[in-house]
Order: C-alpha cells, then sequence, then structure tokens
C-alpha cells in the first residue's frame, strides 16, 4: 500500500510539473492590409508593429501567445474578404485591418453575417486604421473595434486649432475619392462652417485612391486660388506625392492632414522646405512629453529600423492581450465581452476607453507639426533632421461626437 501511495504521488507531481510547463496557448491573429502596391509602405509599417507587439507580450511570458501573419489585400475590398477567408481557414479567429475604409466596411459586413451562422466560432474584427465614422455609426457590429480616432473626431479636434489660427482665410480642400476620402471634405465644410464662418473654402477636389503620379496639376490649382491653407485626409503616396508637387511649385501654405507621419511623406515635407507648415492629427508622437513613450520609441525604432507611426497599435496590441488574459480563454466572445468598455492608459500618457455604445475608442489626441528639432527633442523622422512636435493637445473627453450606432449583442 504504501508503495502504491508513493506512485500516486510521484504521478501527481509530475502533473503538476507538466501543467506548469504546459506550452502557452496561441492566439492566431491575421493582418490583412495592402503590402504591395502603392500602398505598401503603409501596410508594412502596420505588420512590422503588431508583429513587434506580439514579440513584446510573448517575452513577458504567460499563458498565452500572440502569432500575427500578414495576409495582402492589395487595397481591395473583394481580395480582403479572400485573405480573411483563408485566414479563418488557417485558425486565426482574430483580424486586424485599417489602411482602407472601404475594405473595412467589406470586412465588418463579413464578420457580422459569419458570426450569425457560425454560433461558438466567431471572428472579431480590429480596426486600426479605417476611420470612416459610419463604420462605427449605420454599419456597426458588435464584432468590430475601432482604437483610431474617426474622421468626424479628428477634423473637429483640427479646426478647433485651425480656428485660432488668425492668419487663415481661404482653404483648399483635397481627398481620396472613395468612402473615407468623401468623409472627410463634407466634415470639413460643416466644421469649418460652425466653428470659422469666415474662412472660404476656395476649393474642393477628390482624386483617384492611390493612382495619382504627379499631383502638379492640383498644386496649380491650389496656389491659383490664394489658399493659405490645405486640409486633405490623403495617405501613403497620394500624402508624399502631393507634398513633392508643393515643394517643386513652391508653394507655401499650411497643410492640415492626417497622416503626414506615414513612410516617405517626412522626406518629402524637408525637401519641399515646409518647415513647421505641415500638421498631423494622431494619437500620439515620437516626442512625447511621456518618458516611457519616450522609452518605447526608442526600443522600437532600434528592432524594427522604423519609428513608430501607430501609436494606437501599441495600445491595440496591450488592451487585447489585456482581454485575453482577463477572460481566461482564447474565445473571441469572452474576449469581446472583455474589450466591451475597457478603460486603458495609453501609450502616450492619459486614460482611453473603448466607448460601449459603438466600439470607437477614445484617447487623447494630439496636433504636431514637422521641423528641426532641438536637444529637448531627440527624435527626427527619416532622419531628415526634422521631427514632429506638438502643437496642441485635446483630451479624450474633448474628442467625444455622438453616434447613431444600434448595436444587436450577442446572446450571453
Amino acid at each position: 500500500m504504501r508503495n502504491k501511495a508513493a506512485l500516486v504521488a510521484v504521478f501527481g507531481s509530475m502533473l503538476t510539473i507538466g501543467s506548469a510547463l504546459a506550452a502557452p496557448q496561441t492566439v492566431k491573429i491575421a493582418f490583412i492590409d495592402p503590402l504591395s502596391g502603392g500602398a505598401a509602405s503603409t501596410g508594412e509599417a502596420g505588420l512590422k508593429t503588431f508583429q513587434y507587439m506580439a514579440d513584446q507580450v510573448n517575452a513577458k511570458g504567460g499563458d498565452y501567445r500572440l502569432e500575427v501573419t500578414g495576409y495582402d489585400n492589395k487595397l481591395n475590398p473583394q481580395e480582403s474578404l479572400v485573405q480573411f477567408q483563408k485566414a479563418i481557414d488557417s485558425g486565426a479567429r482574430i483580424v486586424i485591418q485599417g489602411n482602407g475604409s472601404s475594405a473595412a466596411a467589406a470586412l465588418t459586413d463579413f464578420v457580422a453575417k459569419y458570426n450569425d451562422r457560425n454560433e461558438g466560432k466567431e471572428v472579431m474584427f480590429l480596426n486600426y486604421a479605417a476611420v470612416d465614422p459610419v463604420l462605427t455609426n449605420e454599419k456597426c457590429n458588435y464584432w468590430h473595434f475601432r482604437w483610431d480616432a474617426h474622421a468626424d473626431i479628428k477634423m473637429e479636434a483640427l479646426v478647433d486649432y485651425i480656428k485660432a489660427q488668425a492668419d487663415i482665410k481661404k482653404v483648399y480642400l483635397i481627398n481620396q475619392d472613395y468612402s473615407f476620402g468623401q468623409a472627410v471634405r463634407a466634415v470639413a465644410r460643416t466644421t469649418l462652417k460652425a466653428k470659422r464662418p469666415d474662412i472660404q473654402i476656395v476649393g474642393d477636389e477628390v482624386t483617384p485612391l492611390q493612382k495619382v503620379t504627379d499631383f502638379s496639376p492640383y498644386i496649380a490649382k491650389i496656389k491659383a486660388s490664394g489658399a493659405d491653407a490645405v486640409i486633405t485626409g490623403n495617405w501613403a503616396q497620394d500624402i508624399t506625392l502631393l507634398l513633392k508637387a508643393a515643394g517643386d511649385a513652391g508653394l507655401q501654405a499650411k497643410f492640415y492632414t492626417y497622416y503626414a507621419a506615414g513612410a516617405g511623406t517626412p522626406t518629402a515635407i524637408k525637401q519641399a522646405n515646409l518647415a513647421d507648415r505641415v500638421f498631423q492629427i494622431s494619437e500620439g508622437i515620437a516626442n512625447a512629453d511621456l518618458p516611457a513613450a519616450r522609452d518605447f520609441e526608442k526600443a522600437f525604432r532600434a528592432k524594427t529600423g522604423q519609428e513608430l507611426t501607430y501609436a494606437r497599435g501599441v495600445n491595440l496590441i496591450n488592451m487585447l492581450y489585456r482581454a485575453i488574459n482577463e477572460a481566461k480563454s482564447t474565445d473571441v466572445k469572452a474576449i469581446a465581452a472583455k474589450l466591451d468598455g475597457m478603460t486603458f492608459e495609453v501609450l502616450d500618457g492619459g486614460e482611453g476607453f473603448m466607448r460601449k455604445d459603438d466600439h470607437q475608442f477614445f484617447q487623447p489626441m494630439y496636433i504636431s507639426s514637422l521641423g528641426p528639432i532641438s536637444a529637448d527633442l531627440p527624435f527626427d523622422s527619416e532622419n531628415t533632421g526634422w521631427g514632429w512636435k506638438k502643437a496642441g493637445v485635446v483630451s479624450a473627453k474633448e474628442t467625444l461626437v455622438p453616434t447613431t450606432c444600434k448595436m444587436e449583442r450577442p446572446r450571453s
């Protein structure tokens, strides 16, 4: 009997050790964005960010590890659905996407329909950059969460800054001809009218998405209009080439942008000699006031060879990982329940929160300009000697806008 008891004790000890040494569960995440074509630099920057963050949380150990795999959607909504199906077939239940609101709209519709048909095998869409307001209004659904401030939120903050600039009398609007670009031009008109009715809109144009190779004809129109400022939601090569053309033409207007920190654009700004004349609204800047954020920026650059353009990507992964651990599960339904309404200390300081009403994340927003940096601003952009400097800040509460979302929640 004593021998039998001893064997039971040994076997029990082995089970305990085996449990302690059990491999963590892998959470497969599909990153679906443009990894080829004119927007490839933007997609590649996002993929590097999310893979870096996965490595960071995995290095901490724990019961769960994240695996991020890139899928090229070629900036095409239909291709996004093809790639999402491939991701699901490979075992992914979480998708991250951002560049292209038309692709995001296709994905959010797909996710909602898929989950209706596959109860118990739900998938989740984490949106880090697609900012058409419709995604958290008319097209909202429980399985979609957005970490970037949408177009209306950003425009409110930009125009609050512009309204204090007495030298701006004439504004030119130029945006991409798809859902996001149309949203930017519409909200720019209404917000300027409400907050600076004296400003004259002297031009309003849209251009084909990522297809224009020479913006000089558009810059000629802007210059001829006498505009003091340009408002644009252009991103990837559409903002880079726009600013290059401005430099070639000697246009010294101020540019108020959503995505001027993207790859290649800071170099174009320096070449155009637009020092402190190009502004961006974003959730973070490299030269943040918070020491911890600067430490993160330094480590990120050393590891990836690029600067951090997606602070929201850092917030997304950290919140996702917290939700997984709090749920103690890889089940998407359990994870989504933890993200729903979550509050979180964001990378650049201050509290953000995922609004339960529409799954729009609200966070402090920064307006920054690119120009020569000084000793107290250590990070330049693209080795230009110019860096992003804080010009203004808007608290999370000040960015609140209403939603028309009527969210249907899953059965408990």
